[in-house]
């Protein structure tokens, strides 16, 4: 059985980075917006209040957590873009998704903050240089981080928790 936690498995790091391949990961980060919002198209409170899995966040906080995971890595492509490899402030995402504002407030404000964030995120990307994809940041925890590889990730992780939720709605036929 395939664990809950990761419904398209862990991101894996590419081996090497093609032109093509950058760009399916921008293509994948412009289609976000637009994926998020079928993908909770016409749920209700209840629904939205529901978690994606057992102790996991509800569909309410996975939304909630999108608009803050990205616009923390957005924050963090322009440190690098305009600084020699920054070191990034982290940030607790489980104290964030237990916040007031990700467990009750409206949808509706995070999936407008992702509309215009990934408006320009994407113009940024499409604008890198090769030399802008090998700059970097400084993970505290996870070390030197490039913007190709940071650029993978995110593509991923628009993918995994827009599968939080579908997945959810397999499951319970909504």
């Amino acid at each position: 059985m395939r664990d809950s936690r990761y419904p398209i498995g862990k991101f894996q790091k590419p081996a090497t980075f093609t032109n093509e391949l950058l760009q399916q990961y921008i293509q994948t980060i412009e289609q976000l917006p637009e994926l998020l919002r079928h993908a909770v198209e016409g749920l209700d409170d209840e629904q939205l209040n529901t978690p994606y899995r057992e102790s996991g966040w509800t569909v309410r906080q996975v939304v909630h957590h999108i608009a803050d995971s990205h616009l923390n890595s957005y924050t963090r492509f322009r440190l690098a873009l305009t600084e020699d490899s920054p070191t990034i402030k982290t940030y607790s995402e489980q104290n964030w998704a237990e916040l007031e504002d990700a467990k009750y407030s409206p949808i509706f404000s995070s999936l407008s903050i992702i509309d215009g964030l990934h408006h320009r995120w994407t113009m940024l990307l499409r604008s890198f240089s090769e030399k802008e994809w090998k700059k970097t940041f400084i993970h505290p925890e996870l070390g030197p981080l490039s913007l190709d590889v940071t650029t993978a990730l995110y593509a991923w992780h628009s993918e995994h928790h827009v599968a939080h939720i579908t997945t959810l709605r397999k499951q319970r036929n909504w």
